[in-house]
């Protein structure tokens, strides 16, 4: 177990209880959650970068009506699919909804997977330069003439730390650190050293679902993504296409899944090959969540794959509530 953040150690008059369910895609993070509102008075906050889309269903593996109807979730479908968000909206949304929750008594739940959602909420946000068209179009004509994995490789001397958590072909990411450079001349990591930020006001538990088992957590991606082929998932990227006026660099159709639906409507990947990608992409995806979640402080961790899993959390969350009424 973890030493209490500052936060933890403040009264709880102060600040109300928040319970964090974090982890990697397939981990079963939702069931947990759902298990917890069953036992307490919570309410779910989604920490989910693609179920912020409306009409993205089936491949953000987003509640079906029903479980919605008995879990109500906060923060899914806010926007198109052809519209942005960002962490920092993410932090004024999610605190709106904890605060409004609390009020009322509850608990806020917040669930995902979303690593940069969570630090920035729990951490704050680095004060960030705003965009600059003209510097984003100069970075972009650069990308035209050499490639993405040669800007990378530029960040790579520039921003080292940042370079190294960001794969050649996040476009979007390489091009954004490039241009807080150029605008700032510091680099993302710098800024985030310097960083400060005002505590949560609320006294955290923080759950991370972390599987011993790897390959079973694997076997579980395959599972769930071969649910997702057999639900239309080809269909419903064919529906989006249709109705809204998509491109491949936007961030709905960056998600994983979508990208490598597009890859083949696109002919750019054979149809017999978007199960083993999609596969893979989301196992890469999954990597990448542990590597942040192991480097965000605070966490107590549970084995998804423990028959206990949900007594152990809920024992956890018992003597939680019970502390926090008690300092």
């Amino acid at each position: 177990m973890t030493t209490p953040t500052n936060i933890e150690k403040q009264s709880s008059s102060q600040h109300p209880p928040a319970i964090f369910v974090i982890g990697p895609t397939a981990s079963g993070k939702t069931a947990l959650a759902m298990q917890l509102c069953r036992e307490f008075p919570c309410e779910i906050v989604s920490v989910d970068s693609a179920q912020v889309f409306r009409d993205m269903n089936i491949g953000t593996a987003k509640p079906d009506e029903a479980t919605l109807a008995e879990f109500p979730h906060r923060l899914i479908n806010l926007i198109s699919p052809i519209e942005r968000y960002s962490a920092a909206r993410f932090c004024s949304d999610a605190l709106a909804a904890m605060q409004d929750i609390s009020s009322a008594g509850r608990i806020p739940l917040l669930v995902g997977g979303t690593m940069l959602y969570i630090k920035a909420l729990r951490e704050g946000l680095a004060a960030l330069p705003s965009a600059d068209a003209d510097v984003r179009a100069t970075i972009e004509f650069d990308a035209s003439q050499r490639g993405w994995p040669a800007l990378h490789a530029d960040l790579a001397l520039l921003d080292p730390i940042t370079a190294a958590r960001l794969k050649p072909t996040d476009t979007q990411r390489i091009q954004r650190a490039l241009e807080i450079i150029k605008i700032s001349g510091k680099s993302v990591s710098d800024l985030f050293e310097q960083q400060t930020s005002a505590p949560l006001p609320y006294r955290c538990l923080g759950l991370a679902l972390m599987p011993t088992d790897r390959a079973g957590l694997h076997q579980r991606i395959a599972t769930r993504f071969d649910v997702m082929l057999a639900s239309g998932l080809m269909d419903e990227v064919i529906g989006l296409r249709q109705k809204y006026t998509l491109h491949a660099d936007l961030p709905s159709m960056r998600c994983v899944g979508y990208r490598q639906v597009w890859d083949v409507l696109e002919g750019n990947t054979p149809k017999v090959e978007l199960r083993d990608r999609g596969i893979f992409a989301t196992r890469q995806f999954a990597k990448r969540q542990l590597t942040w979640l192991k480097s965000l402080p605070n966490l107590e961790y549970l084995d998804p794959f423990d028959s206990h899993l949900n007594a152990t959390a809920i024992m956890r969350v018992r003597q939680f509530l019970a502390d926090n009424e008690q300092t």
